[in-house]
């Protein structure tokens, strides 16, 4: 069995953050360890409150699982500040591993979930890091300064990330509104691809919470597994929206995503270049 790491927060409804990638990691067959950055307060709705831990805890959560384990492939979600980017930014580069970043800024919500310095050093030293940065339409603009409300949009972006250092780029389409279909942009510097699938649409598709952590795990367990990048970035996005079909709500609050067996990327897929 393969074993994946997931350096983020804890979210205490279970719909995002530590508690979704360890469902996610598990639905695809792969063993998750987890280092948590910071506790929060949550539901669907809001986040009343959070707490960062002490950034020598999240260095030594992340040194304790790595001396035993082979961390196949690792994720980093929220971080809270630039205390915790910093050592998990000393772990990750002392330890070799590529993260996929998921660069969280804000909540569904919208509650801030990373500090200035924090944002700052995300893009100075976590970005180089990266194997892939997974930004939704409202994370690109930031990091890139370009507007998302197109695909030609999300492709500038996309490259202006890469050109911070990452390896490759995936800004996720579930954000940009008015198709039928979600289109992912992948960039690895060898041209950008379009990743495609049917948006779900209806009460599922509406509010729905803790899509970027559920794919950013998802990628991470198919790279565990020893998928090329493309593969896993398909059957992470196919794993989302089946996770949205199956979507619950349980209160007033935004739609918490499913959890089940991953959908296979297919051979050949329906990526195309968009260059």
């Amino acid at each position: 069995m393969h074993a994946a790491l997931t350096i983020a927060g804890s979210d205490s409804g279970g719909g995002a953050g530590v508690q979704r990638d360890l469902l996610t990691f598990a639905a695809h067959g792969v063993h998750g360890l987890s280092a948590v950055t910071a506790v929060t307060a949550q539901n669907p709705h809001a986040i009343p409150r959070t707490h960062p831990l002490p950034p020598d805890v999240v260095a030594a959560q992340i040194a304790a699982v790595a001396a035993d384990f082979p961390v196949a492939a690792a994720k980093t979600g929220m971080l809270a500040n630039g205390s915790i980017v910093a050592v998990v930014c000393e772990q990750l580069a002392a330890l070799a591993i590529p993260p996929v970043v998921d660069p969280v800024l804000v909540s569904t919500s919208g509650n801030p979930l990373l500090d200035e310095s924090g944002f700052h050093l995300l893009k100075a030293r976590l970005l180089p890091l990266a194997a892939v940065v997974t930004p939704n339409r409202m994370e690109a603009e930031r990091l890139s300064g370009a507007k998302v409300t197109s695909l030609a949009g999300a492709r500038e972006a996309a490259r202006r990330i890469r050109d911070l250092g990452a390896a490759a780029v995936i800004v996720t389409g579930g954000h940009l509104d008015g198709t039928d279909t979600v289109v992912d942009i992948l960039d690895d510097g060898t041209g950008a691809v379009e990743i495609a699938t049917g948006r779900v649409g209806g009460p599922a598709g509406s509010r729905t919470h803790g899509t970027g952590c559920t794919f950013s795990a998802a990628l991470t367990a198919g790279l565990a597994a020893g998928l090329a990048l493309p593969a896993a970035a398909e059957g992470a996005q196919r794993y989302v929206a089946a996770a949205i079909r199956q979507a619950h709500r349980f209160g007033r609050g935004g739609r918490v995503l499913g959890h089940g067996p991953p959908v296979a990327a297919r051979a050949g897929g329906p990526s195309r270049r968009a260059d």
